[in-house]
């Protein structure tokens, strides 16, 4: 899930029908309310990618939600191949010449 923040009108939208209006504090700080918090399963010091969208738009994406998007992104490079039984063989040839 990802929020848009608006820099004209200070509000953040999901793609539901929440929307949150916050506001630009000190050092230029925003606080998610705790609704958009609970709904993303954030918590103090959760890691977030900040982005820009349109113009006058910022994205914020959750790590988690941006690692899970990337898995199996270069899974068509390994052909045909098992790169899982290819790791396997080599840990065992490892342990046999130990």
């Amino acid at each position: 899930m990802w929020y848009v923040v608006r820099m004209s009108s200070s509000k953040i939208q999901t793609k539901a029908e929440n929307t949150f209006t916050v506001q630009l504090g000190a050092r230029g700080r925003l606080v998610l309310p705790a609704p958009a918090r609970r709904q993303l399963g954030l918590e103090e010091g959760s890691r977030l990618i900040l982005s820009f969208g349109e113009p006058g738009e910022l994205k914020l994406t959750s790590t988690q939600v941006a690692a899970a998007s990337c898995k199996g992104l270069l899974k068509d490079l390994a052909g045909e191949r098992s790169l899982a039984d290819e790791l396997v063989a080599e840990r065992h040839q490892a342990a046999d010449r130990e």
